[in-house]
């Protein structure tokens, strides 16, 4: 029976692990969400059933779920400096003339890495297990993300093999472009504010203060630096094949080469095939192989002489813009949009780009008929990054940015401090209500079944529906009277309109559109105000007192249930029978042993969760606290406590509970 379990239990892993790859990597998913929890779930029951078939880099253990409200700050061993970086062979040229010099002899050989554009990590462990992760700060200090880290899905924490008994390793946490893209598509459908670039991206992500919310994000990591001093390993070579025998994932692209020749046709390869990667690369790294050609060139103040990052130019074409037209987004943002002549670019041909905003117009000083560079780099449309002004022709005139909307000429607002235009016009301007109906219906806000984009414009234009709350007035009727729709599909969309008044209530305040709500946000607000009646009374104070919201969706939320329309409109669809109170139940009071005490909890821990723990100590009538002060009653302590933490606890004299300590203090007793 335990070798059935066992075989399941790998199937399951492997089997996860290779749909976490096409969601996150390829942003291909082959099955569905509830296919993927229902195999997480019976891996999770395996798992527990049989815990000496443990794996800390199981599936089921990249989700995430610790709360950092302060990072604590480490001191690199060895700091991590910057590379020289270079654009010209010349340069490459002379860096290898200076080698040369140096060493006083040629018989040395150079490895060429691919360089990532993401946000390096030093990575500590310690017999086998993962200590730590830290960040590069300033390139003394970093910031311990050890958490957050620990969500990437191809990063072992657990190695294999006849690794060091202590070892430092550095790499760069990233972003696949296809699983960026995914995600912007969907706060595009959120109405929230799209993401720069993967690197922006997979740089924030580390930063931010719940592992959940990271598991979320599809972050990946190549591992290319060992710092151990090993007299076996004699070549930088040799160090990546170790890493890679571990378990540590190194990057496959990597190459040895004996000269500069070698070198340049390494270079001219990647400035093509870069292209293809489902990545972002810059540049090329280029390192002396041998550890003792290292040791006798040394460093400099900020970088080491026996490495250099040879830049790829980006990658831009030079097209005549032809005209500049205006989009108007769901939440009443205005886009200015270049129309260009078509320009092959990175493996498309490129026809319009975005041009952001007032300010970038401006800046740019762009005009229709001027030929303008157009780039691709990391962006989710091309966009204009120059002029050439040497082809500007005759007196082309300044552009002007519209003053009214283009959909309904209402006169354009922009609020201080924000570089976007908005029509304020919502409840009449066309491709606003149109849209905040579609994100309405959706899958991951109302879910309307036999109710498509189409259908909404349908609807619109027959002047069936003019906001969300007229969705629940439509009769089978109506519906029927509309072009191409058959008695079938008009009873299955006024079914689908009735079924969606059973969505839960979370999900009903993403479907409304508040600007900057996007769906995190949603759960956040039905958790803490439990009505809708609550949330539209929330003042601004409040509103920031809710873990993630800022002062800009504190405004935003203030604002729209301020509009008398958007009040009635909530009466309505809660009359419509829609979901406007969180029904969850609350955590049920078990005992008052903790009543009022002011609780922390730190580390890793055997028995329970981060979360299970915390639940307890409200349960048991405490309250979690994220960081160590005079006022807190006591700190729980699992295995890797920070050691700033443990410090100020006995600083404070604050008791320091281990986990079976805890449990008996609540009288939990130990769980099997």
């Amino acid at each position: 029976m335990s070798s059935n379990a066992k075989e399941k239990i790998e199937k399951l892993r492997a089997t996860l692990s290779e749909h976490n790859y096409k969601y996150y990597v390829l942003a291909q998913p082959s099955i569905s969400d509830f296919e993927f929890d229902k195999m997480l779930e019976e891996l999770v029951a395996l798992e527990q059933q049989y815990p000496e078939f443990s794996d800390p880099d199981s599936p089921s253990q990249k989700v995430g779920g610790a709360i950092n409200k302060n990072f604590e700050s480490f001191t690199h061993q060895y700091a991590m400096l910057s590379l020289g970086n270079t654009y010209s062979e010349e340069e490459l040229r002379d860096f290898d003339q200076r080698i040369i010099k140096q060493l006083g002899h040629s018989d040395y050989e150079y490895v060429c890495e691919l360089k990532f554009d993401g946000l390096s990590i030093s990575l500590h462990y310690e017999k086998g297990q993962l200590l730590r992760a830290v960040t590069r700060g300033d390139g003394v200090k970093g910031d311990v993300v050890t958490d957050n880290v620990k969500t990437i899905k191809s990063l072992k924490t657990s190695l294999k093999g006849d690794y060091p008994e202590s070892f430092e390793v550095r790499g760069e946490v990233f972003m696949h472009r296809p699983a960026f893209d995914k995600l912007n598509m969907e706060r595009e459908e959120a109405g929230e504010v799209l993401y720069a670039n993967p690197r922006n991206l997979a740089s924030s992500s580390l930063k931010l203060q719940d592992s959940a919310e990271v598991a979320k994000r599809p972050l990946d990591i190549y591992l290319y630096q060992l710092l151990e001093k090993n007299e076996t390993i004699k070549t930088h070579a040799e160090s990546l094949d170790k890493m890679k025998s571990w378990g540590l994932k190194t990057s496959e692209y990597t190459k040895t080469c004996a000269n500069m020749d070698a070198v340049f046709e390494f270079l001219k390869h990647w400035d093509e095939a870069r292209k293809k990667l489902s990545y972002d690369i810059d540049g090329v790294v280029i390192k002396i192989n041998n550890y003792q050609h290292r040791e006798e060139l040394g460093f400099t103040a900020k970088s080491p002489r026996w490495a250099i990052a040879y830049k790829f130019k980006s990658e831009a074409a030079c097209t005549r813009l032809l005209s500049i037209d205006y989009q108007v987004g769901r939440t009443g943002a205005i886009t200015p949009v270049a129309n260009l002549e078509p320009v092959y670019l990175l493996g498309t041909t490129v026809k319009r780009a975005s041009l952001h905003n007032a300010n970038e117009i401006a800046r740019l000083d762009v005009r229709a008929g001027d030929y303008v560079y157009v780039e691709k780099g990391g962006e989710i449309i091309p966009k204009i990054t120059g002029v050439e002004l040497s082809k500007r022709t005759g007196d082309l005139p300044m552009h002007t940015y519209i003053t009214a909307c283009p959909e309904c000429g209402t006169p354009l607002e922009r609020k201080e401090g924000e570089a976007q235009h908005y029509c304020p016009n919502e409840e009449h301007c066309r491709p606003q209500v149109v849209g905040r109906i579609q994100h309405f219906i959706h899958r991951k806000a109302m879910d309307i079944s036999g109710m498509g984009d189409e259908t909404v414009e349908l609807l619109y234009e027959n002047n069936l529906v003019r906001n969300v709350a007229d969705l629940y007035d439509l009769k089978f009727e109506d519906v029927l009277k509309l072009d191409r729709m058959a008695e079938k599909s008009a009873q299955n969309l006024v079914d689908g309109i009735l079924a969606s008044t059973k969505i839960i209530y979370a999900r009903v305040l993403f479907g409304l559109g508040i600007r900057y709500v996007g769906e995190t946000v949603a759960k956040k607000l039905a958790a803490k105000f439990k009505t809708i009646e609550a949330l539209m009374a929330a003042t601004y104070e409040e509103l920031l007192l809710v873990d993630e919201i800022g002062e800009r969706i504190a405004r935003s939320i203030i604002e729209f249930f301020s509009r008398e329309s958007h009040r009635e409109m909530m009466a309505r669809l809660k009359a419509a029978g829609l979901q406007m109170e969180n029904m969850e139940k609350e955590k049920e009071r078990t005992s008052d042993i903790l009543g009022g005490k002011s609780v922390v909890i730190s580390g890793v821990f055997s028995r329970y969760s981060r979360d299970e723990i915390k639940d307890l100590v409200e349960t048991n009538g405490g309250k979690n606290a994220g960081s160590i002060s005079s006022k807190t009653d006591y700190v729980v302590a699992g295995e890797n406590m920070g050691p700033a933490k443990l410090e100020k606890a006995m600083q404070l004299k604050i008791p320091i509970l281990s986990e079976d300590e805890f449990l008996a203090m609540i009288g939990q007793g130990a769980r099997i």
